[in-house]
């Protein structure tokens, strides 16, 4: 079956998404589109979208695409909001023969920008380990400005201290299992969780602030990449205290290799070991322009126009929409925090036992990277796993193929990444 094509950028490395109400435009837009699309009426649909859309997927392929969606499907029964982070909005579409994410982008003219059909599956972020021999519970911590919510696992045949994994989210409105509403489907911290427990090792696992479970009143445009390394360290401390563990472990991925560094150097006297996986060896500036080059030349001057003002310490409030996922005003201030750091100097500053871990096929931070961050810590561990992704699992070079097993939970971390960080924790003293 064919799918829509989206025509919006999608950067890898996205800065912080959170759901907010669902717009009215965005509202008023699906009732167009589900009125013309159960009507057989595409051409309607392709008759508001915008310039750049309509010379990329034109009206005629357009119509052939929707037709054979539409025999194979039957008509939109009813669309529910699911979530808002401008300019993405995304629905659960049920068909009458399937239910699929339908993700909305529109441009500040109400035209469409993106249509995209994915396979819809539920998230569940509080969903358990099923395995008799892992026990998990249920944590909550208090913070100044509201709850943080994870959820601890424990071999349940633990015999006296075990050591303990804090496992922290990458970049995005990434809950506990590594899974988002904007269709993410990865399960891998699950997966890391239930790894480490079948070898004798706890973890805890948490949403971040505001998303899941972890509730908070603090808004979107105050957030800093500070306050995500205050909310680990809190769950160092809690951890160390806990008599039950030998030994706390963080491993940060993605984005939350940085954080994992700040908060471990931090408190490193609370911390055995640091695992960084998947983490970036530049600042994000460099990351985000770098990916940017497989973008249009005028989208890649706009981010850079946004760059240069954070640089002078100031908002840039005219941002293209078709940026907004990463550098809309409401998260420049996130930008602005997460740039001034240096994953390369502040891991050097680390005196404790490392382990940095990458694949070879990661689609969002290469080998490179890896490799700045062995510089950075001389004496650190460095394990390059062939085929591996950026969620930790088997996956070709190939980008579709790659990008399709982003939205497979049941797909097995890759086994060599589990053995290299058993191993590393294990052999620490």
């Amino acid at each position: 079956m064919k799918r829509f094509n989206i025509i919006i950028i999608s950067i890898l490395f996205p800065a912080v998404l959170f759901a907010q109400p669902e717009p009215a435009n965005y509202k008023a837009a699906l009732g167009l589109f589900e009125k013309f699309y159960n009507r057989n009426q595409p051409d309607s649909i392709s008759a508001r979208f915008s310039a750049q859309m309509k010379a990329q997927l034109p009206a005629a392929q357009f119509r052939e695409t929707t037709t054979q969606l539409k025999a194979q499907l039957g008509d939109l029964v009813k669309a529910d909001f699911v979530s808002y982070a401008d300019p993405l909005t995304v629905y659960k579409a049920t068909f009458k023969n399937g239910t699929f994410l339908l993700n909305i982008s529109l441009n500040a003219n109400n035209e469409f920008i993106g249509l995209l059909l994915r396979p819809y599956q539920e998230t569940a972020a509080t969903a358990a380990i099923t395995d008799p021999s892992i026990a998990e519970s249920p944590v909550l911590l208090k913070t100044l400005t509201g709850t943080l919510s994870g959820t601890l696992a424990i071999p349940a045949n633990a015999a006296g201290k075990v050591p303990v994994v804090l496992i922290i989210a990458g970049s995005g409105a990434t809950d506990r299992n590594g899974n988002n509403n904007q269709g993410l489907q990865t399960n891998t911290y699950k997966e890391i969780a239930e790894a480490l427990s079948k070898q004798g090792i706890a973890s805890l696992r948490y949403d971040k602030r505001m998303v899941g479970q972890s509730v908070s009143t603090q808004k979107e445009e105050n957030l800093v990449l500070d306050d995500y390394t205050d909310d680990a360290i809190a769950f160092i401390n809690l951890l160390k205290a806990d008599q039950r563990f030998s030994k706390v472990v963080v491993l940060g991925h993605s984005e939350g290799s940085l954080v994992g560094i700040l908060a471990s150097g931090a408190v490193e006297e609370s911390v055995a070991g640091f695992i960084s996986a998947a983490g970036a060896g530049e600042p994000a500036e460099k990351i985000l322009q770098e990916q940017m080059k497989s973008q249009p030349s005028y989208l890649a001057a706009g981010l850079n126009k946004v760059l240069d003002s954070l640089r002078r310490g100031r908002i840039d409030k005219k941002v293209d929409p078709q940026l907004y996922a990463i550098a809309r005003p409401s998260i420049q201030m996130f930008l602005m925090s997460w740039c001034r750091f240096d994953p390369q100097k502040e891991i050097k500053k680390l005196k404790i036992p490392i382990l940095i871990v990458q694949g070879t096929t990661d689609l969002q931070v290469n080998v490179s990277n890896a490799e700045k961050l062995k510089k950075g810590a001389s004496k650190a561990n460095l394990a390059v796993i062939p085929g591996m992704n950026h969620i930790l699992k088997e996956a070709p070079e190939d980008r579709q193929q790659n990008l399709a097993t982003y939205t497979k939970p049941d797909l097995p971390l890759k086994p060599e990444f589990v053995t290299s960080v058993v191993s590393f924790i294990k052999g620490l003293k």
